[in-house]
């Protein structure tokens, strides 16, 4: 069962993300070590399969960049 648009969310906040704003259901979110992503959709939506497999790498981006 695929995820909803706001379980991704919760888990760009978690990692450090920042909500910048958007225009209707796009939402851009940007990470204080430059890490950009955009996340469309309404927050009770099922999250598109590329949405979640985006999310996941974004995190690790930033998580690897932290181990360093």
């Amino acid at each position: 069962m695929p995820r909803k648009i706001k379980q991704l969310i919760k888990d760009l906040e978690k990692a450090g993300f920042m909500n910048r704003g958007g225009k209707g259901n796009h939402r851009n979110y940007l990470h204080p070590k430059g890490v950009v992503l955009t996340i469309s959709g309404k927050l009770g939506e099922d999250a598109k399969r590329y949405q979640e497999k985006l999310v996941k790498a974004k995190v690790e981006e930033v998580r690897n960049e932290t181990k360093r």
